[in-house]
């Protein structure tokens, strides 16, 4: 089979999906924005093709860079997994007569409240929402939701741009911050109270062959905006207890009204008081590295499998559900330089047996912001057999390592 990828280098991981594509035996030609002797050595081994583009969202120039693949060959799959890739990997993939994700589809897992409407209509519980273009938009819709309000780009993934006004006053500064009176599409959201996580699957044709379920502490929002916080999140090897039957239902629903047939999908939801409520869904892998986790949990090569359901439309291994794993952000105290790390050394011993992987940015580096996310400073990843004790060694780590910045 001779698959199109969209952007081998960037970001890392993306690097692996390209490893198994070719590990199960298909020709792999890549589209990506670097000259390719720029490339990892080991990645390009693994390579039949190249072409290099200006961008990968830029339709007119990745249209043309597939057709001359297509003209020198046949082409079976285009694959992309990265979000900000799907709709123009759609776009293209329709256009070239490709089989994979439909625009459809595509538009549904990218326009938030498209995508809620139409689950919606089909019986899946979803907060209040709407499309807005202006300012009053925005205004009329408070005044029949109420407030909290959560504002955020149509489009957008995770927290990225994501906005909460909890009385009129927020809402006149949030409306300022998002651009939605110059005409910037918005989506706007009844806040939903309760616990945060997320339910991710691989699927063939519709049919879920592998998922995982995740959980935020805290929420995404509140981790985002909060220094202090160490935010964690934990993959629970508890999936087949009754207590994620609802959570599985739905997800399988959504995938099916969506019509998402070969892909990786990420699904967010929320469960309070109001009961589990669906928040949105991606066509695509989750971020933060979350397929690590997945791995080394239970004990399987996800991105082979992800390749041959991709290519042979089958996968052979099952997740061991052995161990439970998580990460945990660790911010820097002020922006600046990192000057020192404080009570590493004790986790580093005390734990050494639990820890899959870390990253601690040598002193003297500069500090990201902590809006850039769970991996834009320190981190560590652990498993462990028990969920409850996972999440207690999480804490202890939480509350003794210190990275110091000046």
């Amino acid at each position: 089979m001779h698959v199109l990828f969209l952007e081998p280098a960037f970001p890392q991981n993306q690097q692996e999906f390209v490893r198994a594509l070719h590990k199960v035996g298909a020709r792999v030609t890549a589209l990506g924005e670097a000259p390719l002797h720029s490339l990892p050595g080991e990645i390009r081994a693994c390579l039949y093709g190249y072409e290099q583009v200006p961008s990968v969202v830029n339709e007119p120039a990745l249209f043309q860079a597939v057709r001359r693949v297509q003209e020198r060959e046949w082409v079976d799959r285009l694959e992309a997994t990265v979000e900000a890739h799907i709709m123009a990997a759609a776009h293209v993939r329709e256009a070239c007569s490709i089989p994979g994700t439909s625009t459809r589809t595509a538009f549904l897992c990218r326009d938030k409240p498209a995508m809620k409407e139409a689950l919606r209509e089909a019986g899946i519980s979803c907060a209040q929402s709407t499309g807005a273009n202006s300012e009053q938009d925005v205004w009329e819709f408070a005044e029949n939701a109420g407030f909290p309000l959560i504002l955020k780009p149509r489009d957008a993934a995770g927290a990225a741009g994501t906005y909460r006004a909890d009385n009129p006053e927020e809402l006149k500064q949030v409306i300022a911050e998002t651009g939605v009176a110059q005409g910037m599409p918005t989506a706007v959201e009844e806040f939903i109270e309760g616990h945060e996580g997320f339910y991710d699957t691989l699927t063939i044709q519709g049919e879920v062959v592998h998922d995982f379920a995740c959980h935020y502490f805290p929420g995404v929002l509140e981790a985002m905006r909060n220094r202090w916080i160490s935010p964690q999140i934990i993959c629970t090897n508890r999936l087949q207890e009754d207590s994620y039957q609802e959570v599985k239902e739905m997800g399988r629903k959504v995938i099916d009204i969506l019509g998402i047939e070969t892909s990786a999908t990420h699904m967010e939801w929320f469960f309070g008081p109001k009961g589990l409520k669906f928040s949105e869904i991606g066509c695509r892998p989750p971020g933060v590295g979350a397929w690590d986790l997945y791995c080394a949990a239970n004990e399987m090569d996800l991105y082979e499998e992800w390749a041959k359901a991709i290519v042979h439309g089958a996968t052979e291994v099952r997740p061991s559900r052995k161990y439970s794993s998580g990460m945990i952000a660790l911010r820097p105290d002020q922006d600046g330089r990192i000057m020192a790390y404080e009570g590493l050394e004790e986790i580093m011993s005390r734990y050494r047996e639990e820890i899959i992987d870390y990253h601690f940015p040598p002193e003297g580096q500069g500090t990201q912001e902590v809006e850039g996310g769970y991996m834009a400073n320190a981190w560590m990843r652990l498993r462990h057999p028990d969920y409850d004790r996972l999440r207690e060694i999480m804490d202890q780590i939480g509350e003794t390592v210190q990275v110091r910045a000046g």
